[in-house]
């Protein structure tokens, strides 16, 4: 028997995003978002706090990139997200990430991260927090690409468990899509 537990944000998984953003003085910051996923076929949504140097970053500039959080990086991700960039310039450098201009907008892509989602801001609601981003260029390492296609199993990505605020890594593959449904016809 099910039991309820009224209002809760609980959604699993719930993907570890990392947000990059320059600053006025063109350095990078970036910051650790659980609250997104894709919005519509070439659109992220994201909700960050308005008092968040990113959201203020990203209304400046009108851009950003969202790369997945990995296993590799935990610490780091979780760092940066706990580190205030309007408190801690140099938050970038304590996490070990280094940057590289994105080709395709104006916010950098994190180097050590496996892939990046290159976006330019669409809207930016400053009561819900909530943006939404076109992506105009998805990145990846070859080191996490099987085939041409980003894979997985070598991304690595981590989720954000809110109910014990844990990290957590995915598991295996359990069925194939579009297909093992196909079966009941």
């Amino acid at each position: 028997m099910k039991k309820n537990l009224g209002v809760k944000t609980v959604m699993f998984p719930m993907p570890v995003l990392i947000i990059a953003t320059y600053n006025e003085d063109g350095s990078a910051n970036a910051m650790n978002a659980a609250w997104g996923g894709i919005h519509d076929t070439n659109q992220i949504g994201i909700c960050i706090a308005p008092e968040h140097k990113t959201a203020e970053n990203i209304l400046k500039r009108k851009a950003f990139t969202v790369s997945m959080a990995d296993a590799a990086h935990v610490t780091a991700c979780d760092y940066i997200g706990i580190a205030s960039g309007n408190k801690e310039a140099k938050k970038m450098e304590k996490a070990g990430f280094s940057v590289t201009k994105s080709e395709f907008v104006d916010a950098p892509v994190i180097n050590e991260l496996g892939m990046a989602l290159e976006c330019e801001l669409v809207s930016y609601d400053v009561k819900t927090g909530c943006l939404v981003g076109n992506i105009l260029n998805v990145s990846a390492e070859e080191a996490v690409m099987t085939d041409g296609k980003i894979d997985v199993e070598k991304l690595d990505p981590i989720t954000y468990d809110t109910e014990f605020h844990t990290y957590r890594k995915l598991g295996p593959v359990a069925g194939k899509a579009f297909s093992d449904g196909k079966k009941l016809f």
